[in-house]
């Protein structure tokens, strides 16, 4: 009996493998992208039908990891070079320097044409894309990380690019502003630590979410669309010598922020804060954010400005729901000048339910803050405090406490 269910086992085993042998070259590939890049090739080694398997693989992820430099360059030689079938995602990512190939896996890459690309070889200074990266028409997705780029005079555009995320690099004014105008359909922006642009002017008629971190003096934003969008400054050095576009006061915030009225979640640092308040503090935004239901603030409570700046935004939000704000100190923050400059605002925020306040220090600026919250929030349920104060909390507490609220279910919770 034991010899026959070994038998049966047997020819079961060979139908099995012989089913897998039958599939198309389409699902096997899609079978090996599921294995690292030097799994999938060993495959080759099976027997004469997977031989050319890996090379219909769409979807290849390389990682240089514990592979000695030279073997990782032939590995990515040989995979750029054989594949033959549809890429929709190559993504290669690297601690080794490879400069003097990346020319050449870029040339390879061009021929193959994925719909996906991420870039991230971290080491070294930045890759010069070439130009023929930019020639690839059916590119959906763009990653690159440590790079530098100038787009060629023949870029007609990535007309299906729908996610772009750009990071360590560096270019200029014109390229980055034609690069994101030439996506017609683009919903999804970042730019983060770059350098070489000034101007950051960004034109998406189809863009959703964007986040920008990074060195620039001004910004211009027509994204008419946009339902989420976080704007970092990366030094403070930006913000204190930046120049309104055309020198007009009223455009540095309104280029910044006047063409966003039906943005839903909007993200500022405070030293962006800083900037939109620089020449002047509004009581009135030139848009109305009628969709503005969640916004974040990093805020120095020392700096009334950017204070004031935000109360600004929130009377031009009326439909705001959720507020999280980090609180964070500054020594260029002028705490005389923050006296001055008393603010005697009234208004309502009649849809705030939740509010937040992180790294809570016990400023007399803060407790004002949350003091204004409660006395303008009537559907306010609850401000949640985190203590990071290095004094005894105890007299602050007090006061939080105490504070007057017109909602009844305004609760006040401080943890530590």
């Amino acid at each position: 009996m034991s010899a026959c269910k070994k038998a049966r086992a047997e020819a079961t085993s060979v139908v099995s493998s012989d089913r897998l042998s039958s599939l198309p070259p389409e699902l096997k590939g899609d079978i090996l992208s599921r294995l690292n890049v030097e799994e999938a090739v060993k495959t080759s080694t099976l027997s004469s039908t997977w031989r050319d398997a890996w090379t219909n693989m769409p979807k290849i992820f390389l990682r240089d990891g514990n592979f000695a430099r030279t073997k990782f360059v032939t590995l990515v030689d040989m995979v750029l070079s054989l594949h033959n079938g549809t890429v929709e995602m190559f993504d290669i990512s690297g601690s080794k320097t490879y400069h003097d190939e990346f020319g050449r896996w870029m040339r390879m890459l061009s021929r193959i044409r994925p719909r996906s690309v991420t870039i991230r070889l971290n080491s070294g200074p930045g890759y010069r894309i070439p130009s023929c990266l930019f020639s690839i028409g059916d590119l959906r997705v763009l990653h690159l990380q440590n790079c530098v780029f100038s787009l060629p005079r023949v870029f007609q555009g990535f007309k299906r690019l729908t996610h772009l995320d750009l990071k360590n690099f560096s270019s200029t004014d014109i390229d980055i502003q034609n690069l994101v105008s030439f996506c017609p359909v683009l919903s999804y922006l970042k730019l983060a630590s770059f350098e070489g642009i000034n101007y950051l002017n960004v034109q998406a008629p189809k863009l959703k979410r964007l986040h920008v971190f990074g060195d620039f003096e001004d910004i211009n934003l027509d994204a008419p669309n946009l339902e989420a969008a976080v704007l970092s400054l990366a030094h403070e050095a930006k913000a204190q010598q930046s120049v309104p576009i055309a020198h007009d006061k009223e455009s540095h915030v309104k280029k910044s922020l006047g063409d966003l009225s039906g943005i839903k979640t909007l993200g500022i640092s405070g030293i962006f804060m800083k900037y939109l308040s620089k020449w002047c503090i509004l009581t009135k935004f030139p848009a109305v954010f009628h969709r503005l239901e969640h916004i974040c603030l990093v805020i120095c409570f020392w700096d009334q400005r950017q204070v004031l700046t935000a109360y600004s935004l929130f009377q031009n939000a009326p439909n705001l729901k959720k507020l999280a704000v980090w609180s964070y100190a500054s020594s260029t923050c002028d705490q005389d000048q923050a006296r001055i400059l008393e603010h005697t605002l009234q208004m309502k925020m009649d849809h705030l339910v939740m509010a937040c306040v992180e790294c809570f220090r016990g400023l007399d600026n803060e407790v004002d803050f949350v003091a204004k919250l409660l006395s303008w929030a009537p559907a306010l349920e609850e401000v949640k405090i985190e203590w990071k104060g290095e004094t005894d909390c105890s007299i602050v507490l007090a006061k939080l406490l105490a504070l007057p609220r017109v909602s009844p279910r305004a609760n006040v919770i401080v943890t530590f």
